[in-house]
Formats: C-alpha cells, structure tokens, sequence
C-alpha cells in the first residue's frame, strides 16, 4: 500500500511500536514526523529511514503531556497538511489499588490518555480539510485483567472509549479514528518501565508465548501490518474499530 504524498505524525516514535511504525510506513512513501522525548534515539531512527532511502522526516523532540499543539503547528509549518496522527506514545509502572503512586497515576494518565485527547483536539481542524484519520495503541491490558495493572489498565480501556466516541462524534467530518490493541510485543517497555534485567525479559517471552494460541509473543513488524492497514485507504470503511493484534491471547484468557 502507497502512502505517498501522506504526511503522519507518530508519537512515541523513538522506540518500539512507533518506532518500527515509522520505518515501516515511511518506507511505503509517507512523510512522517518522528515525536519522542529521547532526541538520540530518534535521530537513529530518522537516519534508518533516510537509509532506507525514504522521504526525509522531520524530528520533534517534545513531551506529549507538554507540547500537542507544537507537536502539530511545526509539523503543519514543515509539510503543510496533516494526513494521519498515530498516537503511540505511552508509560507504564505496576501497581494495585493498594500500593499505587498518586504522582505515578498522573504520569500514566496524562501521558496515555489526557495526550491524546488534546493531540486529537489540535490535529482535528487539518485532518478535516485532508479527509485524514487517527490511529490510538491501545493493549489488551484494556480487555482483560492482570495482576498489579492497575492504572495502565484504567488508561488503556480509556483509549478505546475515546477512540469509539471520537470516531462516532468526527465522523460527520469525514475523520476515521481507530484504535490496536497490541499483546505482549517484543519492546524496550519492560526494561525501561519495570526495571527488569534481559534474562527476565527473555523468560517472559519465552513463557507467555506458550500461553498465546499463535504459539509466540508478537514482534513490532505484526503491530505495523495493523497498523498500515488501518491507517490506509483500504480501511476507507473502518472507524470506531478496537482491533485486538495478540495472537489469540484475550480469547486464550491469558
């Protein structure tokens, strides 16, 4: 699928999920602007797309609970239109009703729910004129309950309210807005946000993918097939979609 002349904006796209979505859809013709708060490790990412020998992105180096409407007025200012915005940016930290963490549960839910709400407020106004859409990562964490997932889960099944309700309220507007629901995916997450070593890690890969129907955990090139689809022009009659990208797991109950 084409996506040239497309011009996407991808948070979180310094690792992960939107790091791979950027290269992955880069390299079928977008213009993508790369937003993350780690300037080092976009610029590798933005180097592996000029590798690849796709369109040049532009690289923001911003805050997403801090800086939406920069986020989308220098991307504006540098392509000139807005055709899609892929919320991928996102945090976790593992706590219970109990023990939870009230700076912690802000951070959370600023970072993966009140961001997204005002990256969507600013970026609407252009995706009309462009007829564009919005693509929201969500988890299964939003679906199915898991111990010490306390707040992420809580952001997580937000996400997909204000997916189905944004899709319902924008659609007079010809704007579609969809939402994946990724299971464990081989990330940086559990290293950057739980603190765990490599070797457990590797065991927790090794032990859930057992438990998935598919036989393994997923792989980043599995969300940015998803993703492509969904933000692509075969998705023309797709909104308010919740699609589940986990190998089986939330009907495997794991």
């Amino acid at each position: 699928m084409s996506f040239a002349n497309k011009v996407i904006i991808i948070t979180g796209a310094s690792s992960g999920i939107g790091a791979h979505a950027a290269l992955h859809l880069a390299t079928k013709g977008a213009s993508v602007s790369l937003i993350g708060r780690n300037e080092k490790q976009l610029n590798e990412v933005c180097e592996q797309i000029k590798s690849a020998g796709a369109p040049t992105p532009l690289v923001i180096v911003a805050d997403v609970t801090k800086d939406a409407q920069r986020i989308i007025d220098e991307t504006v200012n540098h392509f000139g239109k807005l055709n899609i915005l892929i919320n991928s940016a996102a945090v976790s930290r593992k706590y219970n009703a109990e023990n939870v963490d009230m700076a912690d549960y802000d951070w959370i839910m600023n970072t993966n729910v009140r961001a997204i709400v005002e990256l969507m407020k600013f970026a609407i106004p252009h995706l009309e004129k462009t007829k564009g859409n919005i693509l929201n990562v969500s988890s299964i964490a939003a679906l199915r309950i898991r111990p010490n997932s306390y707040v992420y889960s809580m952001s997580k099944a937000a996400v997909n309210q204000l997916t189905k309700s944004a899709a319902r309220d924008m659609g007079p507007k010809r704007i579609r807005i969809n939402a994946i629901c990724p299971g464990v995916i081989r990330t940086p997450i559990f290293e950057k946000s739980w603190g765990w070593k490599s070797e457990q890690v590797d065991q927790f890969y090794n032990d859930e993918g057992k438990l998935y129907p598919v036989g393994r955990v997923g792989d980043v090139t599995d969300t940015s097939a998803a993703i492509e689809y969904l933000v692509g022009d075969s998705a023309a009659f797709l909104t308010g979609t919740i699609l589940t990208v986990d190998g089986g797991a939330v009907i495997a109950g794991v």
